[in-house]
Order: structure tokens, then C-alpha cells, then sequence
């Protein structure tokens, strides 16, 4: 039996163009990014379809615009009578998660990640923090490595992703002195990434608090479904624990691998990336060859998932 599950991609994946195609191809995806515009009062969609692209990929508005696409992709699959048994996201796409099933409307998720790209883009100095994916190494490795760090230098573990991927995050002098030592004790590559600031890392927590006081003020409803959450690894639908995971969200390690794990000792056996990108979809074939992914982020691969959906009902 097919248990579907939909997942939602993060900061990283935002490209110029995304969504095109549905907007040319649907007038309700034109209505909801006009709608977004008028929420967020500027040209989100402008952003998204036309560029520039170092505009777009700034994080306040990166996080709205991914948040956007993934909401719009999904309100089609819904037209299609396609229900997950549960959500999960990836870092921003966490919000996503939440919206699709249920726990916030598209209405207070837009400006609320537009804000918590403001604040994580401002919690540390531009271009003193700094991310990079290890691969090759596991946690237990790599923690050992970075006890080693001379001690005014803060690196942590940010996204546990799959087997031998792993993103740690910290100061830009931090990460030059982790990569030498990974190295050292056998990573095959330490990958530097392109972003702006030391995401789920202890160098967050200034951004946390004001966040904490902005997230209090929007309504959160208790989700319809599971959403997996990036901190724990387990399903949420209690509105108040959504909230306080959310906050340590910012600067926790996002659990990728082990949620999906979770997920498929649940009994799901189908894993759909919804929005720009498969970057997700990657990550669990890597964790789990046997489960069926997909990647919807245009028309046509939207048709050949729902097809084989159709096709395995039968």
C-alpha cells in the first residue's frame, strides 16, 4: 500500500524562474503570488520569475519565495486529490510543511519567514560567518574533529542530511581551521557553501529572540496531519510544541536523515519534493534506495507523479 509523504526544500534552492511554469499554465497560481505580493507589499513574484538572482537569493527574500512556490505547487496536487499522511521540510521548508498541513495560513507564514531571513541575515557580520558540507565522515567523527578547534571559534553541526553529508556552520576562520582537521581524520571533501551566515548554529541565537517574540503573535492551529520536525525527528501536531521547536529551530541542527527514517519505519513508502529543485528527493534515495521519490516542480513532472499514483491505485 502507498503512503505518500511531501517534503519541502530550503534556502539553497531558489532559482529565477521557478514556478513559471505553473504560473503561465494556471490563473489560481497567478492569484496566489498576486496574493503574496499585496501580503508581503513588494514584487515577490517579480523576484521570482524575473530576477535579479543576487536579489532573490538575499534570505528575507529567498524564504518567502521558496515558501511560495512549494504553497502553490501544492494548493495544484490538492486539486488532484493527492493527500501526504504527513509533511516534512527542510529548514525554511519546515514552513512549508506547516502550511500544507494545515498549522498556519499562507497569510502569517509569508511575512514570518520573511522576517526570520532578516533576522538570521543580521544575527551575525556579513561575511564572518560561514557554512560547509563534509563528506564522508560521520557525526560522531566529525564532533571529535571539532573539539579540536581552538576555543574563540565556534563551529557546530547544522544539517544532518544523509549517510556521509553532513553541513557544519560556524565563523569563517571556524570552518577554514574545521576543514583542515576533518581532512585530517579522513573526510573525502569539505565543500565550503554559498550562503550568508552561520544558519543552525549557536551564532543564531540573537536572531532567536525577537523571532520567539514575533512567532508568539501568530496564530498556529493544531496541523491536520504529522510534520515532521527538523529538531526532534518525530511528528508534531500540538500548535504550542510547533511553536517552541520553531524558535530552536533557528539555531538547532536540521535532523534530515533521521526524520526520514522515522518516516519509513511509519510505513511511508513514497517521498515527494514539492517546490523548486531535487535536492531532497537526492538525499533520501541516498538514505533509502527501496522508497519511491519524486520531484514536482513544473507541470510535467507534476503529470508523470500523478500518473504512476494513478496507475499504482488501480
Amino acid at each position: 500500500m502507498k503512503k505518500v509523504a511531501f517534503m519541502f526544500p530550503g534556502q539553497g534552492s531558489q532559482q529565477v524562474g521557478m514556478g513559471q511554469e505553473f504560473f503561465n499554465k494556471y490563473p489560481e497560481v497567478q492569484a496566489i503570488y498576486d496574493e503574496a505580493n499585496n501580503i508581503l507589499n513588494k514584487d515577490l513574484k517579480g523576484l521570482m520569475l524575473d530576477g535579479p538572482s543576487d536579489v532573490l537569493t538575499e534570505t528575507e527574500n529567498a524564504q518567502p519565495a521558496l515558501l511560495l512556490c512549494s504553497y502553490a505547487i501544492h494548493s495544484i496536487l490538492a486539486q488532484h486529490q493527492i493527500e501526504p499522511v504527513a509533511t516534512v521540510g527542510h529548514s525554511l521548508g519546515e514552513y512549508s510543511a506547516l502550511v500544507a498541513a494545515g498549522a498556519i495560513s499562507l497569510q502569517e507564514a509569508l511575512p514570518l519567514v520573511e522576517l526570520r531571513g532578516k533576522l538570521m541575515e543580521e544575527a551575525y557580520p556579513k561575511g564572518q560567518g560561514s557554512m560547509a558540507a563534509v563528506l564522508g565522515l560521520d557525526q560522531i567523527e566529525i564532533e571529535e574533529a571539532l573539539q579540536q578547534l581552538s576555543s574563540n571559534e565556534i563551529v557546530d553541526i547544522a544539517n544532518l542530511n544523509c549517510p556521509g553529508q553532513i553541513v557544519i556552520s560556524g565563523s569563517k576562520e571556524g570552518i577554514d581551521q574545521a576543514g583542515l582537521l576533518l581532512t585530517d581524520v579522513g573526510a573525502r571533501r569539505v565543500i565550503p557553501l554559498n550562503v550568508s551566515g552561520p544558519f543552525h548554529s549557536r551564532l543564531m541565537k540573537k536572531a532567536n529572540e525577537e523571532f520567539a517574540e514575533e512567532i508568539n503573535t501568530v496564530s498556529f492551529s493544531n496541523s491536520k496531519l504529522p510534520v515532521y520536525a527538523n529538531v526532534t525527528a518525530s511528528p508534531v501536531t500540538d500548535r504550542h510544541e510547533m511553536k517552541e521547536l520553531l524558535i530552536k529551530q533557528m539555531y538547532s541542527p536540521v535532523r534530515f536523515e533521521e526524520s526520514i527514517r522515522q518516516m519509513i519505519k511509519q510505513g511511508i513508502n513514497v517521498f515527494v519534493e514539492v517546490g523548486h529543485g531535487r535536492v531532497l528527493s537526492g538525499l533520501v534515495r541516498k538514505i533509502d534506495r527501496k522508497v519511491h521519490t519524486f520531484s514536482v516542480q513544473d507541470p510535467s513532472s507534476m503529470e508523470k507523479f500523478i500518473t504512476w499514483y494513478k496507475e499504482e491505485s488501480l
